[in-house]
């Protein structure tokens, strides 16, 4: 018995020691030229695959039909993943099909992942794979959009990915064709309507564009979309996209048919407030002309949009300008139907 311990503790004791000799000898290979071992490439998938499934079901999807869902995310997927598992507009390189383990072609494995899989990977990326987690951990609603996306993805012909990206879209007359993907292809007003996810941004003040577009580079308004768009832009540039924006004539849209009870509520907050709750007046802020040019205008915004901006800031994850801490005092107060109200009456409301 005595004797059988002494060689457990020696192989307790040397084992590390020969590993870590190994190591430093240099002989365990890295060469991504060389491959894994089947079995190595087995191992890891079926590890990476029963962590996703078990990280899963802690994750309940919503409804992902929704149309809006689709054109952000497909932007995204164009500037932040096309190149390494292209997409229906492009093949993926030779380069990236040298990587190890190498980047899937996306199509023909999404139907083998639940929706909630989909968003394990999505939100958090996969270690030692190259797969990032997304830009932020706050927007779980960006990331089902991206979720709602990829299911859609691999019945998508270059027609259509096209579309909803905005990959190069031929300028329209009064445009201009030297904005980037990232700009253009979300906010071009040709691609905005009632139903919309992505903000209109003509008309908007200069000074909250740009305060906008800085908070977004700083990381303090978080968005993995935006963050990632902007990442791509030199900071002088920001000056120039916001003065662009500003002098855009804010477009006439025919509202949605919203129930009248409910437009009537976001009439109310929008002009009396709520004392009671600390809500002030929405327009004693976000009345324009005469406002803080850098408070939002809300007129004329999707209901869509402000909804989930809304919430954004009864979560506590939506950032901004330097006057945002503002709202999200008085977010603390507004209830479900508060947002859904405020959301409505913008909406319809023209300045």
């Amino acid at each position: 018995m005595i004797v059988r311990r002494k060689y457990i503790i020696a192989a307790a004791v040397l084992l590390p020691v020969v590993g870590l000799l190994v190591g430093w000898s240099g002989l365990i290979g890295v060469r991504a030229s060389t491959g894994h071992l089947a079995v190595t490439d087995w191992f890891l998938h079926w590890v990476m695959r029963n962590s996703v499934r078990t990280a899963a079901l802690s994750h309940e999807a919503p409804p992902l039909d929704h149309p809006a869902l689709l054109p952000p995310s497909a932007g995204h997927y164009e500037i932040g993943c096309a190149m390494c598992h292209g997409s229906p507009a492009r093949l993926r390189s030779e380069t990236v099909k040298q990587m190890l383990p190498e980047p899937p072609d996306l199509a023909p494995l999404i139907s083998t992942w639940t929706d909630e899989q989909l968003f394990e990977i999505v939100q958090h990326g996969v270690r030692f794979t190259g797969m990032p987690a997304w830009p932020t951990q706050e927007r779980p609603d960006e990331v089902w959009s991206m979720v709602a996306f990829l299911r859609q993805l691999p019945d998508m012909d270059a027609n259509r990915y096209q579309e909803l990206s905005g990959l190069y879209p031929p300028p329209m007359e009064g445009e201009v064709d030297d904005l980037p993907l990232s700009c253009e292809s979300c906010h071009a007003e040709r691609r905005l309507d009632a139903e919309s996810l992505v903000p209109s941004l003509a008309g908007q003040s200069e000074t909250y564009l740009l305060e906008s577009l800085r908070a977004y580079a700083d990381g303090r308004r978080a968005s993995g979309i935006m963050q990632l768009a902007v990442s791509s832009l030199p900071e002088e540039a920001f000056g120039d996209l916001a003065r662009f924006y500003a002098e855009q004539e804010p477009p006439v849209r025919n509202p949605a048919d919203i129930d009248a009870g409910l437009v009537e509520h976001g009439r109310m907050l929008a002009q009396q407030g709520r004392a009671a709750d600390k809500i002030p007046a929405c327009l004693s802020c976000h009345e324009k002309p005469d406002g803080n040019p850098a408070y939002p205008r809300l007129s004329g915004l999707s209901r869509p949009y402000l909804t989930r901006q809304l919430q954004l800031f009864v979560d506590g994850v939506r950032g901004g300008t330097k006057y945002s801490h503002l709202m999200n005092e008085v977010a603390k107060n507004l209830k479900p139907e508060d947002v859904a109200a405020a959301a409505a009456y913008f909406s319809q409301r023209s300045e």
